[in-house]
């Protein structure tokens, strides 16, 4: 089996394993743009400048990033309890974002919010291409064939 991508410690979400190095290449590689989705919760509220420079790009220490997509959205209701919890501060507001982006570098979502004063508290991928963490459960699974993935991916 080989991971196609990798969580950091910190994250949660969608992870997807399979027998299929090619496959595994066509989800990883960079020149592919196979987007990413993580809902992230961000200490404060963001305003409309902070989101606006994470769509038009950062410049982090490895490279310029940028997201496809980024709104701010409502706390994902399908979302689970994290263990351990979060850190809470009472008098600060936090806020969801759904970001989206075509790379995966090392912590490139959690430097990009760091980066625009908005420091990640949780980090959910949620989606890959064209699969989606949908109703899964932390340490549930969910079995495609190699041939339903590359229907998939070619749709």
């Amino acid at each position: 089996m080989y991971p196609a991508g990798r969580l950091d410690r910190d994250s949660e979400g969608l992870l997807l394993l399979t027998d299929d190095g090619m496959l595994q290449a066509q989800i990883t590689q960079p020149r592919f743009k196979l987007t990413k989705q993580y809902w992230v919760q961000v200490d404060g509220v963001p305003s409309t400048a902070q989101l606006d420079k994470l769509r038009r790009g950062i410049t982090l220490k490895d490279g310029d990033a940028h997201a496809l997509h980024v709104d701010q959205i409502d706390p994902p209701s399908s979302l689970w309890d994290r263990e351990p919890p979060i850190r809470v501060r009472r008098h600060l507001p936090t806020s969801w974002l759904n970001i989206v982006i075509d790379e995966g570098r090392n912590r490139q979502v959690r430097r990009m919010t760091a980066a625009v004063k908005l420091p990640t508290l949780r980090l959910v991928r949620h989606q890959i291409g064209p699969w989606q963490l949908a109703d899964l459960r932390p340490g549930e699974s969910r079995r495609i064939d190699n041939q339903q993935a590359w229907d998939a991916l070619r749709s």
